[in-house]
């Protein structure tokens, strides 16, 4: 059995699903498919069952998932070992956002049992660039929010945030129960500085070009609010400053949590792939 092999069936196993797994790898589902069935003829025995609604694992597949994250587990703690006898081991990480997030406590947490001898740098960023400088070649890996634009990177959910309107405590709007966008349009809304990533910015402001203050951190943003009045966006579950409300937006697409590399990186870097894994089970829970 091979380690790519083995990769792919863990995914398929933990998405329960060809096309979600497919995705997950970055590859069509064909060879997904015939890789999968090379597996179980090697083994010699089913290890899914198929469905139109999806896959489910036999207990053969139990078994093996099991089996296959604890020989992937091994296999990049022995790259780490290699890497770290040839020189100190380190990954730098970009996060945006709230650092104080239960999913990133238990990723801190977890990350550093798995790699007690790995030096973490952590690089904050602000709400200008998503990508938490991955494209500068700034940081190994980002723990941040989509969407942006990601031509030339790999990015992988961790989970989905619905999200809501930040108003003045005293503004009208914000003893609603819910909002759609509508019922903003003729407010002043935040804006990101010239150059900003457009994905990024159209979708923290509805969808639709606004006129209003320039913000580059969240806590001008707020700010924004509080002085001026302006509509300000934020995750629900953040709870806000005193003077200000979060309104749930029906119509608003959920904020992504990701982690997100440059393409390739992860084959070559043991540090980046166990990133990856540690950080989906740490969102799961």
């Amino acid at each position: 059995m091979e380690l790519r092999t083995l990769r792919y069936f863990v995914a398929v196993a933990e998405e329960l699903h060809f096309g979600r797994a497919a995705a997950r790898l970055h590859m069509s589902q064909p060879p997904l498919s015939r890789a999968i069935k090379r597996l179980e003829a090697d083994v010699g025995a089913v290890l899914l069952h198929r469905s139109p609604a999806g896959v489910a694992l036999t207990p053969a597949g139990t078994a093996l998932l099991e089996g296959a994250r604890t020989l992937l587990d091994q296999a990049d703690q022995v790259r780490v070992r290699v890497a770290a006898a040839a020189g100190p081991a380190a990954l730098t990480v970009g996060i945006l956002g709230d650092g104080s997030d239960g999913g990133a406590i238990r990723l801190a947490a977890a990350y550093r049992r798995r790699h007690p001898g790995v030096e973490v740098r952590v690089r904050e960023t602000d709400l200008t660039d998503p990508t938490c400088g991955l494209r500068a070649g700034l940081v190994d890996i980002a723990l941040t929010r989509a969407p942006f634009d990601e031509s030339g990177l790999t990015v992988h959910d961790l989970r989905a945030d619905p999200v809501g309107a930040v108003l003045r405590a005293d503004d009208p709007l914000a003893r609603r129960g819910r909002l759609e966008r509508a019922d903003l349009a003729d407010r002043r809304w935040f804006r990101f500085p010239d150059g900003t990533d457009p994905v990024w910015q159209a979708y923290w402001n509805g969808g639709e070009p606004r006129e209003g203050p320039v913000v580059r951190a969240v806590q001008e943003c707020l700010q924004a609010v509080l002085w001026n009045g302006t509509v300000g966006m934020a995750p629900l579950g953040h709870r806000p400053p005193e003077g200000l409300a979060v309104v749930p937006l029906t119509d608003m697409a959920p904020s992504r949590v990701v982690v997100a590399w440059n393409e390739g990186e992860a084959d070559t870097n043991p540090l980046i792939r166990s990133f990856v894994r540690i950080a989906t089970a740490s969102y799961r829970r």
